[in-house]
């Protein structure tokens, strides 16, 4: 929907220091209730990814999926975002070693933490645990990409590392190849064995009183793990 890019990019400027007037009309105006708060534009993907398999048109639904272009700037968007600033539901996915920075942000801004979910290690490595080595493989050689990954498994740092982890830093060596696989990837889960934390956030993003399917062992959510670990 283009008014809710519209939005995204107006929120973009106002976390940049402007005067954040546009991103108050818009908001208002869509309306939007809820903001999904993702590290990077592959984590936006998988969302939306998902989101279209099921049936599902989030920016319809009032819903923001916004890439923030790292963890660091989740204290921002929070603020901006959540109870101090436009009152939206705040919701989002992290990766394990980002969740402190969004457990801090949350909590500054005095916003619930549960609708955030953490992933192992990252999104990517939830992905490739879910699909298989094996099915990773085959799905890069349909899109193209076999020449690539034979040339980077050849270098010396990647010996002795797992598949897995080979091919995690495999997505990550070509600007836009995670965008691209985090769409991909997810497109080739089938139903029950998407993600924890993916399917969890799913789940958190329908509007009150809808009925869903019932999310079986969702990712914990950050403040939960947050506290169990610190």
């Amino acid at each position: 929907m283009t008014d809710m890019r519209t939005f995204r990019e107006a929120v973009a400027a106002w976390v940049a220091g402007d005067s954040g007037v546009a991103a108050r009309e818009l908001a208002a105006r869509l309306p939007v209730r809820t903001a999904v708060l993702l590290e990077g534009p592959s984590d936006a993907a998988a969302v939306g990814a998902l989101a279209a398999g099921r049936g599902r048109n989030l920016a319809a639904e009032g819903v923001c999926v916004l890439p923030m272009g790292g963890a660091m700037s989740v204290g921002r968007f929070a603020r901006l975002l959540g109870p101090p600033g436009l009152g939206l539901r705040l919701t989002g996915l992290c990766d394990e070693a980002e969740r402190d920075h969004y457990a801090r942000g949350l909590e500054r801004a005095g916003a619930p933490q549960e609708g955030v979910f953490v992933c192992a290690a990252d999104l990517e490595d939830e992905l490739i645990r879910a699909l298989g080595v094996t099915r990773v493989e085959e799905i890069v050689r349909a899109e193209g990409d076999q020449r690539a990954l034979r040339t980077f498994l050849r270098q010396p740092a990647q010996r002795g590392r797992s598949p897995q982890r080979q091919l995690r830093r495999f997505l990550g060596t070509k600007k836009g190849r995670k965008i691209h696989y985090g769409r991909v990837l997810v497109e080739a889960l089938a139903p029950d064995r998407v993600p924890a934390p993916l399917d969890g956030l799913l789940a958190v993003l329908r509007a009150p009183g809808t009925p869903s399917a019932a999310v079986e062992e969702p990712g914990p959510p950050v403040g939960a793990r947050c506290r169990s670990q610190s």
